[in-house]
């Protein structure tokens, strides 16, 4: 008896904080009783037929009081389509747009974002939003959205949305076609919740109530929307997307032209159920994606960058979201993309590829990707061919368990420069109670290679994460030996155990500052022949006020034994010993003003030591918006690094000029100087979309040696794509 006392007593401590953070009453969609003519008008009499979605919560700078002006949401549907209606009363009809561009980022503007968890499973949705001018935003959100990593507005489609602006609030039409998400035929019920960014009053507000030390996407807190009557499945459900594309390139190095040659390719997207869908592409071509930010690696491991082709993102949870961060078994970027020996990113073209991904039923979710490259003689790549395979289980109402098989195999190589195969299987748990106070996962992955000579081929580990208004804590356990070779993965360190306990407390004066926060993360890393070889502990106070802007402080202690040659000074030229040990101590302070400004800036100033010298750091940003057509960025990040034997300053400088001359025509120009990689470059891309989801691309590279501006290489390419509906 007293066991279970103690047990009820210890739940109600854990749900407490969350009491009052339930779901809104249910929203009852009507069949549409007249057309609906997307215009931003909310005149139509199928909007009078329900009740509206309002009662909005504040989420900043408070969480416990209704928002100061309200939203009004109203929704129907045909049998094309589901329709929403939104009214955003406001102060006045000045509003912050900072571009007219496409997936904006919904901080420091104006606009009301839609999310739909259409399988109710508390772990995938879809995102639609707008802003005051109609520009638009559509995205994913995976993994429960407890993490910012899980939302992402690189998922495209066709969706129609409208808006316009009044004295004293603003109104949109939305037509959302059910060929454009994934939903279960004959269900009923979705789950659904909506904030919205409003400038005037420095206020986030949403539908459902959600407590402020929680992601505002985060899908433990949703509302239902009942449909009238059971959903159909959405009919036939096939795109066609073919593309032409013709480059020009020169190659300064060795004084060689590439020849001018059109290509031609396509994809294909067929839903084969109303949840689960089938890409297909040939001869697929990104040179059209926007390119990577340079960054300055001081580490002494390899850099991390995200995907941004289209074909590798709807579902790209289901493949990826597997491991950790730094174990991850499979990593898009490895496929078509490789480094050649001075670290220049290089296309190891793609000949075909296929992906079956989605929802079988409201609780598993399958996934099986299969791809060919082709053979790069000039930069001795063989052709490779991937399969992954994925399926995931719901357990409990938040949590899943997954399994993934990868195989990576070379087709027409002997060369012994790499392996004939290579294969990880592994297994993840990733839980999560309801109100989210609780999550984290467990996972083991065991690697199969032709190399016998290692000990143990395996990966596994833990996470632990507990969060309430007052605090949060968090406990993480990671080990990979010294065989875990995942070639198709983003594992850039093996052979070590690692264990992070973080801890940190929040405090809300709701004055001039609106919260504030302080903690301690430290992080250990064993190996098992060396004993400790790194060690991590930080203590740090952030401070948000009411205006939004932020302040950030670390305190750091470094604690490093080499395990392996370094040069930290960046330069690669002078390299610290093998086995020697280093303890060093730095400070932090960084400012992030105001984003609804039309001048806003970051400024990250630090100073310490650095293995047996001393560095200095100051990094940051500066963004003018000349709304609502643009805005001009520079970012900037300089290094000083005094060692015994060398000095350096390395020096990273880079600009982005984003033009939106409508809502359909872009310019984007990329400016990035880096002495570390030797390399100055000059991106800029021109889109025009004619067509929902079809674009004419025109993208002009050109690389020069950053110590004296010497040409590396040029390219102009032009690209058309159209999206066909089959």
């Amino acid at each position: 008896m007293k066991v279970a006392t103690l047990t009820t007593i210890i739940s109600w401590i854990m749900v407490l904080p969350l009491v009052g953070y339930s779901q809104n009453l249910p929203i009852s969609l009507n069949r549409s009783i007249d057309e609906i003519k997307i215009d931003g008008e909310i005149k139509e009499e199928s909007w009078c037929t329900g009740k509206p979605a309002k009662d909005f919560w504040q989420y900043f700078p408070a969480d416990s009081v209704s928002a100061q002006l309200q939203t009004e949401i109203r929704m129907t549907y045909d049998d094309k389509a589901l329709y929403v209606a939104v009214k955003c009363y406001a102060k006045n009809d000045k509003y912050v747009i900072p571009s007219l561009r496409r997936d904006y980022q919904a901080g420091g503007n104006d606009n009301i974002t839609l999310i739909f968890d259409t399988f109710n499973d508390q772990t995938n949705a879809f995102f639609f939003g707008i802003n005051p001018l109609g520009v638009k935003r559509e995205g994913l959100i995976s993994n429960g959205g407890t993490k910012s990593s899980n939302f992402s507005t690189s998922w495209d489609n066709k969706w129609t949305g409208k808006s316009k602006i009044y004295d004293t609030y603003w109104t949109c039409e939305m037509m959302i076609p059910f060929k454009t998400i994934r939903f279960k035929s004959g269900s009923r019920v979705w789950r659904f919740n909506s904030y919205r960014f409003d400038t005037q009053l420095n206020e986030i507000s949403s539908l459902t109530r959600i407590p402020r030390n929680q992601g505002i996407t985060n899908l433990a807190f949703m509302s239902d929307m009942v449909w009238e009557e059971p959903l159909k499945k959405a009919g036939n459900n096939i795109a066609f997307i073919p593309y032409v594309k013709a480059k020009a390139a020169r190659n300064y190095s060795n004084s060689s032209n590439e020849p001018l040659e059109p290509s031609v390719g396509a994809d294909a997207k067929i839903a084969i159920t109303s949840g689960l869908n089938l890409d297909l592409t040939v001869n697929p071509d990104f040179s059209q994606v926007e390119v990577d930010q340079q960054v300055t690696n001081l580490n002494r491991f390899e850099v991390f960058f995200p995907e941004r082709r289209q074909f590798f993102l709807e579902n790209a949870d289901l493949f990826t979201s597997f491991g950790a961060r730094r174990i991850s078994p499979f990593f898009s970027r490895r496929i078509g993309l490789a480094s050649d020996t001075s670290g220049t990113t290089i296309e190891n073209p793609i000949i075909y590829g296929a992906k079956l991904s989605g929802k079988i039923d409201n609780d598993w979710r399958v996934g099986l990707l299969n791809m060919q490259t082709g053979e790069n003689i000039e930069d001795n790549l063989p052709a490779i061919n991937y399969t992954v395979a994925a399926v995931q289980r719901k357990v409990f109402t938040r949590s899943n368990i997954g399994m993934i098989f990868v195989n990576q195999q070379a087709t027409n190589s002997d060369s012994t420069d790499y392996d004939h195969y290579n294969r990880v299987i592994g297994m993840d748990y990733n839980f999560a109670n309801q109100s989210n106070t609780w999550f984290g996962k467990a996972f083991y992955h065991q690697a199969i290679t032709p190399n016998q000579d290692v000990n143990f081929k395996g990966a596994h580990g833990f996470h632990i994460h507990y969060k309430v208004n007052s605090w949060r804590a968090e406990m993480m356990y990671q080990y990979v030996g010294d065989g875990f070779d995942s070639q198709v993965g983003f594992v850039p360190r093996k052979n070590f155990l690692r264990i992070s306990p973080e801890l940190e407390f929040y405090f809300y004066p709701r004055k001039t500052i609106n919260q504030h926060s302080i903690g301690t993360d430290i992080e250990v890393l064993v190996q098992p022949e060396e004993g400790r070889t790194d060690q991590i502990s930080d203590f740090f106070w952030n401070v948000q006020f009411q205006n939004s802007s932020q302040i950030k402080m670390l305190f750091r202690h470094n604690y490093i034994l080499l395990t392996d040659e370094f040069d930290p000074s960046g330069l690669g030229t002078m390299p610290l010993p093998i086995n020697s040990d280093y303890d060093y101590y730095s400070t932090e302070i960084s400012y992030t003003s105001d984003r609804r400004k039309k001048f806003s800036y970051q400024v990250a100033p630090s100073y310490g030591s650095y293995f047996n010298g001393r560095r200095a750091n100051i990094k940051g940003n500066l963004t003018y918006q000349f709304r609502p057509f643009g805005a001009i960025s520079f970012n900037y990040n300089y290094n000083y690094i005094q060692l015994p034997d060398i000095t350096s300053s390395l020096v990273l400088l880079g600009s982005r000029i984003d033009v939106t001359f409508s809502k359909k025509l872009f310019l984007t120009t990329f400016i990035q100087y880096n002495n570390q990689a030797d390399n100055f470059n000059v991106n800029a891309r021109l889109q025009w979309r004619f067509q929902p989801v079809s674009d004419f691309f025109l993208v002009y590279t050109d690389n020069y040696y950053a110590s004296d501006f010497q040409k590396k290489e040029r390219a102009i390419v032009a690209k058309f794509t159209y999206w066909l509906n089959l």
